[in-house]
């Protein structure tokens, strides 16, 4: 995958084929860029889990913390690191120790790591750098557009209102992610 431009299609399937997603260093003081994120992405019906060992015993969105990757006891489809370059090998180590494997590891805004990058790929998963799923989501969804933000993705149709759950132009239909 050229790791310096990502195609909308390619981001469209990730973000289409992924149900469960980790948020290493998520945050719940609701002003952290990682909170905003992992709000977002749970209100999108993404099963959305808290990884952060600073955070044990704490909560965001009434789903509690875990330490590491090896403490959720669940498979993972993707790993969202939101945190800084040092820790992104470290990250992408103790996710290919997970069985099984996640399918994508997505690093934030301002993270890249080609060695790490590598090392994912190599063992069959995919990877995006330097972007952020909310974001992705929001403008391939056309949800964006609805706050007067050009999302660059071209239609001859309206898009529809944003609803809480709703996939829009992502491609599939809304679904609850969880099993409720």
């Amino acid at each position: 995958m050229n790791h310096d431009a990502y195609s909308d299609d390619d981001i469209r399937e990730i973000l289409n084929s992924v149900k469960t997603i980790a948020m290493v260093g998520a945050s719940p003081v609701n002003v952290r860029p990682s909170y905003f994120a992992f709000k977002y992405l749970a209100g999108r019906d993404y099963d959305m889990i808290p990884v952060n060992p600073a955070h044990l015993g704490k909560s965001l969105i009434g789903i509690p913390f875990v330490a590491s990757l090896r403490e959720i006891g669940r498979p993972i489809d993707m790993v969202d690191i939101f945190r800084s370059p040092e820790h992104v090998m470290p990250l992408v180590e103790e996710a290919l120790a997970l069985s099984p494997l996640p399918k994508v590891i997505w690093m934030q805004l301002g993270l890249r790591n080609d060695e790490a990058a590598a090392k994912a790929e190599a063992a069959g998963l995919k990877v995006v750098m330097n972007r952020c799923p909310k974001i992705e989501f929001g403008r391939l969804s056309a949800e964006i557009s609805w706050l007067g933000v050009n999302s660059k993705v071209l239609s001859s149709k309206r898009a529809a209102p944003p609803t809480k759950g709703m996939q829009l132009s992502l491609g599939s239909a809304p679904r609850n992610r969880r099993g409720d």
